[in-house]
């Protein structure tokens, strides 16, 4: 087996400057996303309860329709 080779101290401060510099973008985007991605939610959940309102409405309507003489 080859032993390891030393490693230039400039490539490694690269590599932990390049981490770092990622660790703060990450976060900076996190923080970016989080309230559109929140209200994006929120949207969601509101048309999710007016449509199941409407399947409740169409339900009722259905079966009010369906109560005939010819049952």
């Amino acid at each position: 087996m080859v032993p390891p080779v030393q490693v230039s101290p400039l490539i490694k401060t690269a590599r932990w400057s390049a981490l770092l510099i990622g660790l703060i973008y990450g976060k900076q985007r996190y923080d970016y996303l989080k309230p559109i991605a929140a209200e994006e939610r929120r949207v969601e959940e509101e048309e999710k309860k007016l449509r199941e309102e409407q399947e409740r409405i169409y339900k009722q309507l259905s079966e009010a329709n369906s109560d005939t003489i010819l049952k």
